[in-house]
């Protein structure tokens, strides 16, 4: 039998007052497992709200979802379900003077038994452990991202960019948003970490992979350990993380709002 294990944790970090991360992770219809880290940004808490109705929207649109992630049109019906918590932020912060130009992130991951689908916008990210190696799934929509991207800077010097943090694409801050969507083989063995920046920005993906890879740490174990690196980094933003392990037994999990 194929067991799903599931971990998440987030903290506020040594520097912000606020915690601005969402996240949640859960089984849904169909057997489906789904997970979510939203990273809000501005002024007032209105990342917090941001944020937190982004993941209340998506959980929602989840508890009706009828596509498997290998369907024809799943990738088109994961826009369209990114794209009406984009409506929920945006229609909100246009009626409340207190929350205008509120947005945040989101990286949404849906796995059945094969495939998996990520959709994000913005720059908290998807990474997936595969044989002890870890790659990156998604992209950040960030500003020193495109300037890589051209040549104009090295990855040496983006990850030290004074404006490495600034967006170029965000849920909520305009009435329509473009997604990003990709599709991905989900094996035996996969283990899945959705992360806000206060992790990927503070600490190197060696040092990442080599934590996911421990064998004596359990996933809870292995989610407490990244945030804690990223607090010895530094710990200037908040951090949250969402760790997915796929194995062979009964299938279990586990949810809840960071």
């Amino acid at each position: 039998m194929i067991v799903v294990k599931t971990a998440m944790r987030s903290h506020v970090g040594k520097i912000r007052q606020v915690n601005e991360d969402n996240a949640w992770v859960d089984r849904i219809e169909h057997g489906l497992i789904a997970a979510v880290v939203a990273d809000g940004m501005g002024g007032h808490k209105a990342g917090e709200i941001a944020s937190g109705l982004t993941v209340e929207s998506v959980v929602a649109s989840l508890s009706s979802w009828q596509e498997d992630v290998e369907a024809a049109d799943a990738e088109d019906r994961l826009k369209e379900l990114i794209r009406k918590a984009n409506s929920v932020v945006f229609e909100t912060a246009s009626g409340n003077d207190q929350y205008s130009n509120m947005g945040t992130t989101i990286v949404l991951a849906l796995l059945n038994r094969n495939a998996g689908l990520i959709g994000h916008i913005g720059d908290s990210r998807a990474y997936l452990l595969r044989d002890g190696e870890l790659a990156q799934l998604t992209e950040d929509h960030t500003l020193v991202q495109e300037l890589t991207k051209s040549g104009q800077l090295s990855p040496e010097e983006a990850a030290n960019h004074p404006r490495r943090n600034v967006l170029l694409r965000a849920l909520g801050t305009d009435r329509s948003v473009e997604v990003d969507v990709r599709r991905f083989d989900w094996l035996p063995g996969d283990r899945l970490l959705l992360c806000s920046d206060g992790l990927s920005s503070l600490v190197e993906d060696a040092l990442i992979r080599d934590t996911l890879s421990e064998t004596n740490d359990t996933l809870e174990q292995k989610a407490e350990k990244l945030i804690a690196l990223a607090l010895i980094a530094g710990g200037d933003d908040n951090v949250t993380v969402v760790l997915v392990d796929y194995e062979i037994d009964d299938v279990v999990g586990g949810g809840g709002k960071a």
